[in-house]
């Protein structure tokens, strides 16, 4: 054997039991790809919210509701369950008045009845107190049921020990006097208007026949 020969034998033999161990090897992972940069969120535009809507002004108040709103007891009220409601007149427009109960504010009308009580009516329609001599009592008409009773401002808790030492007539504590004045009132001013409603319809029936006459006279015969 010549020289090369015994260097290729070994190369041989030595490749051969380098093999195993090279086999045995574990394969190396694959490299993780790199991680992405974070995209950067474009801020949302937020939406501003609606305008509140615009309320229609309030008609302006009558003779009769001004003359109904000096009624009015305003300030604090002591009501029945520890409750409280206040009455203030209206900021914007005269002869209307405030209701605040439970946070919420109610915008109302007064209205003085032929009873002599005074109606406070809600200018939406959802509630309606009442004002008598010696309580107030506020309603939920649309539900049919009282929201608070037995409220008291400091006139009214006067009126009703007055009424405890000498009881009145009525049940309700209205002035029977006030009460057949302001009936007598509205006699008056309905008699008033339906004299009026005849004087129109006197002059009226006299321009019919005038003109019946005239007609008459300018018709060929």
């Amino acid at each position: 054997m010549t020289f090369r020969s015994s260097q290729l034998a070994a190369s041989l033999i030595c490749a051969a039991l380098l093999a195993p161990a090279f086999a045995q090897q574990p394969a190396k992972p694959a490299a993780k790809p790199a991680a992405k940069a974070p995209q950067s969120k474009k801020p949302v535009a937020k939406k501003a919210p609606p305008p509140p809507p615009v309320e229609a002004p309030l008609p302006d108040a009558s003779p009769e509701q001004l003359a109904a709103a000096e009624r009015t007891y305003f300030g604090s009220y002591s009501c029945e369950f520890d409750q409280t409601l206040a009455i203030a007149m209206n900021p914007k427009a005269p002869g209307y008045v405030d209701v605040d109960f439970k946070k919420q504010v109610y915008t109302m009308k007064p209205v003085l009845s032929t009873t002599g009580a005074l109606r406070l009516e809600d200018v939406k329609g959802r509630t309606l107190m009442i004002q008598i001599a010696n309580k107030s009592m506020l309603m939920d008409v649309k539900a049919g049921q009282r929201l608070v009773d037995e409220c008291m401002h400091e006139r009214q808790r006067t009126a009703r020990l007055e009424m405890q030492a000498n009881p009145p007539t009525s049940s309700l504590g209205i002035d029977p006097a006030r009460a057949a004045a302001v009936a007598a009132q509205s006699a008056a001013s309905a008699a008033q208007a339906a004299a009026t409603a005849a004087s129109a319809a006197d002059q009226a029936a006299r321009a019919a026949s005038a003109a019946a006459n005239a007609a008459s006279a300018a018709a060929p015969r």
